[in-house]
This record gives C-alpha cells, sequence and structure tokens, in this order.
C-alpha cells in the first residue's frame, strides 16, 4: 500500500478572527477611552492562535508520519497475508495432489487387497480340494486293493491277502493323518481282528495233498497182483541182503547147485496159495484194465481238486470218499503205499470244511462313507 504525498494532506486552517475562532463570554462594552487594552488582548489572542496553530500543526505532522508508518505497517501485513495466502494456496493444492494420490494408492492398495483376499480364498479352496481329492485317491485306492485281496482269498481260500491288504491300507491311513479317516480305520482295525480270529480251510496244503495223490495212483499195488516168489527176490538180490550167509570153503558148483534148489523150491510152494477173497471183483479184474482203474482214481482226486478250488466243499467231499472207496476194493490194502495214501484221503477229508471266508462289511461300509464326503 502506498503513502500518500504530502500534498493529498489536509492543510492547516488558516487563522480567523479572534471572534470566530474562539468565542467566549461576551466583552463587556468598553469606553472610548480605553482602546490601548484592547490592542493588547488582540495580541495576546493572535499569539495564543498562533501556538494553537503550531500546535496542531505539529499534532498533524506527528498524526501524518504516525499515519504513514501504520499504512506502511498495513502494507507490509497486506503483502505478508497475500505472500502467506499465496503459500496457504500453495500448500492447500499440494495438500489436494496428496489427498488425491493417497486416495488413489489407498484405492489401489485396496484392490490388491481385495485382489490378494481373493487369491488366498482360492488357494485355500485349491488346497482343500487337493486334500479332497487326495483323500478320495486314498480311499479309492484301499477300496480297490480290497476288493482285489477278497478276489484272491476266493480264490486261494486263504486269509492271507486280506489280511496284508489290511494292514497295508491302516499304515497307509496313519500316514495320512486325516481325521476324517478315523471312522475307517476303526471299522479297519475290527475287520482285521475278526479275520485273525477266523479259521479257514487251508486250501494250499489240501492241494498239495492231492496232487501227491495224484503222484502216487500209478505206483499203488493192485489186489490182483501176483507177489514175485521169494526166491526169485532172493535170486535177484545179493547173499549179504538176504541174510544167508554161504560157506566160503563151499566149491562154487555146489553153491550154484544150492542155490537152485532154494528157487526150485520156492517156486513149488508158489504154485497152490491159499487166500480169503473179499471182493471178487477186484480179484477179477483183467490186467489190461488196470490202467483204466488207476486213471478213474486220478479223474476223482482232479475233481476234488476243483471242487476245492470252487469252493464246493460238498462236492470234492464226494469224490475223496468215492476215491477211498476205490482204494479199498481194488488196492493191496496190505501194502505200506496204500495205506499212506489212504490216510492222506482221510486227512484231507478232516481238514476239508465249508466255512465261509469273513466279510468286510464295516471296512466297505466306512469306505463308501469317506467317499461321499460324510
Amino acid at each position: 500500500m502506498s503513502s500518500v504525498p504530502p500534498t493529498d494532506l489536509p492543510q492547516p486552517p488558516a487563522p480567523a478572527a479572534p471572534a470566530a475562532s474562539h468565542p467566549g463570554p461576551a466583552a463587556p462594552p468598553v469606553a472610548a477611552h480605553t482602546r490601548p487594552s484592547g490592542t493588547a488582548g488582540i495580541g495576546l489572542a493572535n499569539l495564543l492562535l498562533g501556538a494553537v496553530a503550531a500546535a496542531a500543526l505539529t499534532s498533524s505532522v506527528l498524526l501524518w508520519q504516525k499515519l504513514s508508518s501504520i499504512q506502511e505497517q498495513l502494507a507490509r501485513q497486506s503483502a505478508d497475508s497475500g505472500t502467506l495466502a499465496i503459500e496457504a494456496r500453495t500448500i492447500a493444492r499440494q495438500a489436494e495432489d496428496q489427498v488425491r494420490e493417497t486416495a488413489a494408492r489407498l484405492s489401489v492398495a485396496e484392490a490388491r487387497v481385495s485382489e490378494v483376499a481373493l487369491q488366498r480364498s482360492q488357494l485355500e479352496e485349491l488346497m482343500q480340494s487337493l486334500s479332497r481329492s487326495r483323500d478320495e485317491n486314498l480311499v479309492v485306492d484301499i477300496e480297490s486293493a480290497i476288493r482285489l485281496a477278497q478276489q484272491q482269498a476266493q480264490l486261494t481260500g486263504g486269509l492271507e491277502p486280506l489280511v496284508a491288504t489290511l494292514k497295508t491300507a491302516n499304515q497307509r491311513i496313519d500316514r495320512a493323518a486325516q481325521p476324517r479317516l478315523a471312522p475307517l480305520q476303526r471299522a479297519i482295525a475290527r475287520d482285521l481282528d475278526r479275520l485273525t480270529r477266523a479259521t479257514v480251510t487251508d486250501t494250499a496244503g489240501l492241494l498239495g495233498r492231492l496232487d501227491d495223490l495224484v503222484r502216487q495212483v500209478d505206483e499203488l499195488p493192485v489186489l490182483n497182483a501176483v507177489a514175485q516168489a521169494p526166491a526169485t527176490r532172493k535170486a535177484a538180490t545179493p547173499a549179504s541182503s538176504t541174510g544167508t550167509a554161504e560157506d566160503p570153503a563151499m566149491p562154487w558148483w555146489q553153491a550154484a547147485l544150492q542155490r537152485s534148489w532154494e528157487v526150485v523150491r520156492d517156486e513149488a510152494r508158489g504154485l497152490v496159495r491159499v487166500s480169503r477173497i473179499d471182493q471178487p471183483e477186484a480179484i477179477l479184474l483183467a490186467p489190461e484194465q488196470t490202467f483204466f482203474l488207476r486213471e478213474n482214481l486220478k479223474l476223482k482226486l482232479l475233481n476234488a481238486r476243483l471242487g476245492v478250488l470252487a469252493r464246493q466243499f460238498d462236492s470234492a467231499r464226494a469224490d475223496l470218499t468215492a476215491a477211498t472207496a476205490a482204494l479199498n476194493k481194488y488196492f493191496d490194502p496190505a501194502s505200506r503205499r496204500t495205506q499212506n495214501a489212504a490216510t492222506m484221503l482221510q486227512q484231507a477229508q478232516q481238514h476239508m470244511k465249508a466255512a465261509e471266508l469273513p466279510r468286510l462289511d464295516e471296512t466297505l461300509s466306512a469306505l463308501a462313507t469317506a467317499a461321499a464326503g460324510r
């Protein structure tokens, strides 16, 4: 704010008449003879008026200087206020820019947070789906293994495939460490305990006995086979095995004559035999029919073997009974081989049981529940 030039300042007022500028009480009328005293009063009044004018002028100058300083101070304050206003507007504009930038950054951060939350939810869903798929794959693998073990147990007639499969499934569930598979593990433990306490037919051992019997059929002596003469057996065996000691001082021709005499004597004794015939049809069996007799016995044993494999124990037991009857009827009961074969047939019939394999209903039900996700 510029200062006012001195020309614009109000000028000090001009001296006026004493009566006009300083009104006062009316002077008493003076007589004509008192004139000099009035002149002195006028001079005093003028002097006073000059002093007042000088004081007024001085006060006007002082007032003008003070007004000038006030105007300068106001001008400085106005300039400072303008500068501060400009700075405030600049700061406000910067603040607005920062607010807009902060709002933009906040919106970007919110968008990123929402994206991260969405990715996290998707990742959690993916992990849950992976966990569910792993559990489902484990359940499917266990169910397939158990059903395959059941088929093997049906074919072999033993419980070893089922027991091994259940133990393996229990170990896999322990490694998985999934709480939702705990009911399945408890069901497997109960079925495993029931399998260990069950008793079934030893199919492998029974089949091995039947195979041995089939191989021994060709060596079994029939009932109508004529035994070799004792003398012939003595001639065929060396002297040390017969138990007869010859005199070393005996000539060779005398020893030969003695052996020949023993053979003739034994043959003469074998011309007549007296025996009891309990099975006439076995004695009257032709030699060429012996082959068909043995093959028929083999077929009965093989049929019994097929019955055991098919878990048809009644049919297998009937075939073994027929084989035992044929063995006792057509073969020599005094022979050691016949007695051994009869003993093996009796043991096979005793070990043949019609007990069914234990069912794994609890494990299969738990597998179905776990697969359904309940």
